[in-house]
């Protein structure tokens, strides 16, 4: 239904019906996955894909929030049911999506439990960003992390609830193992290139660490699924709520905006089944690395280059920065540098279709209507550079190329931490620290914090060095 459609214009919003499965008819399937992450990416995502496949019957979410309640609060009151709004540039279409039939206070760990050690669980979802896998730079997770420390102590005490998403999904893992569940799946749905095997290395070290025997009982029962993700979801706004009660009569409090456009490539096996989410599009590959970086290195690293770029220059959105000149040959410089390090032997005999994925994106991030904000997409750079820039400018510079395109992105970022009011990345302090040398040890020490190799390198320090201020408006 588009807005042109809406019978209710005008209509006063307390008069309104709030949503539920009583205004809209809507069975409840049983919960069959467990998600962490209850946030607007997971449900424009992966909640609608399960309530698009063809056996959505049979497939329900139980969907458990990261650091606050708000959204199991409020989505509770609608029996989990939300709409929908894809923002086209033709106007807006709506769709409730009923695949959520539960969504929990992330802290409820013993209802985590009880719901993951369930036989009728098949696998658990995670979107639980890039940073909380707490892996070091040898891939293996770092136990000194204050956080892991600290749920460490918590289980070996059996005195308190873990309080990272990694803690509360090992904690659920034990409770299958001494209920006799059987096996299932791990799905990481976060933007990392091979995120089945970082999700694996995460959960496995996590166990090994508390109970070698759980560790165990994991390699032989979990499955880790990797995953490359893809639709352009930005925050719900107040207008975007007026927007759905306008066209579709009723209060929805926690609508999802996203782009038409979805996408989802998963390689990886399902012990206890899944729902037919080829039915909406999604793609199942043997081999799924070079789907992976097509989507790291050209959306992902086109929206960071973006993000910190953009804002250096003043813009606020996707679509505002990339009608910057500036920005646009950034972007286009930046994948050039990445296609020509996903083609031939690299794209492992997949069909990538770069030239038309690129198009793609140029049409979607130039979308107005999907107000997709630079200063969300900027949040956690130091780990997202090392996904984004960094494989980049290292196959550019084996190639015996310089990778300034890719230097240019880690240059702004090292720009905009300085510049930043507010500065939101894990590593932030570490970064303000840094920040404070001068000259070309103080892109040494914020290299360091991204990738130590890099900032080893005298070349790349010296290239980076030579790009800071570059981004800057009126440059």
């Amino acid at each position: 239904m588009s807005i042109e459609q809406a019978g209710t214009t005008g209509k006063a919003a307390e008069s309104l019906p709030q949503l539920n499965r009583t205004v809209h008819a809507a069975a409840k399937p049983p919960v069959r996955i467990v998600h962490l992450g209850l946030g607007a990416f997971h449900r424009s995502h992966q909640a609608w894909f399960t309530s698009q496949a063809g056996d959505a019957a049979e497939w329900g979410i139980a969907a458990f929030t990261g650091r606050r309640p708000d959204a199991a609060l409020a989505l509770a009151e609608q029996d989990g049911l939300f709409t929908l709004v894809e923002r086209a540039d033709s106007g807006d279409s709506f769709a409730v999506v009923g695949s959520m039939v539960e969504a929990v206070d992330g802290a409820d760990v013993q209802r985590l439990a009880e719901l993951v050690s369930a036989p009728a669980t098949a696998m658990v979802t995670l979107t639980v960003t890039e940073a909380a896998y707490r892996l070091g730079a040898d891939g293996q997770l770092d136990t000194t992390a204050s956080d892991v420390a600290g749920d460490l102590a918590l289980l070996a005490s059996g005195s308190g609830s873990p309080s990272t998403p990694l803690g509360r999904l090992v904690f659920a893992l034990a409770a299958r193992r001494a209920a006799g569940a059987g096996p299932l799946a791990v799905v990481c749905c976060d933007n990392l290139a091979n995120n089945g095997t970082v999700a694996r290395n995460a959960v496995a070290g996590l166990a090994q660490a508390w109970d070698a025997e759980l560790a165990a009982w994991v390699e032989a029962n979990v499955s880790f699924v990797s995953t490359s993700v893809d639709r352009i979801t930005p925050r719900t706004t107040e207008a975007d709520i007026a927007a759905v009660e306008a066209a579709c009569g009723y209060r929805d409090n926690s609508p999802v905006v996203a782009e038409p456009f979805s996408n989802w490539v998963l390689s990886g096996d399902f012990p206890a089944g899944r729902p037919r989410w080829e039915d909406a599009g999604a793609v199942f590959v043997n081999h799924i690395e070079p789907y992976e970086n097509r989507k790291l290195w050209l959306l992902n690293g086109a929206h960071s280059l973006l993000a910190y770029a953009g804002q250096l220059r003043g813009h606020t959105t996707v679509a505002q920065a990339l009608a910057d000149a500036q920005c646009l040959t950034a972007v286009e410089t930046f994948w050039d540098e990445a296609e020509a390090n996903l083609s031939g032997d690299a794209a492992g005999g997949a069909d990538l279709q770069i030239p038309a994925y690129r198009a793609a994106l140029l049409a979607r991030f130039s979308n107005a209507r999907i107000a997709h904000h630079l200063a969300q997409i900027a949040m956690d750079g130091s780990t997202k550079l090392r996904m984004r820039a960094v494989p980049v400018l290292l196959a550019e510079r084996a190639q015996g190329r310089s990778g300034a395109a890719a230097a240019l992105m880690i240059a702004a970022w090292i720009d905009y931490s300085a510049a930043a009011e507010t500065f939101h990345d894990p590593l932030a302090d570490e970064v303000a620290a840094a920040n404070r040398l001068d000259g070309a040890e103080r892109v040494r020490a914020v290299l360091a914090l991204v990738d130590p190799a890099v900032a080893a390198d005298d070349a790349v320090v010296e290239l980076v060095s030579g790009l800071l201020g570059t981004c800057a408006a009126g440059s």
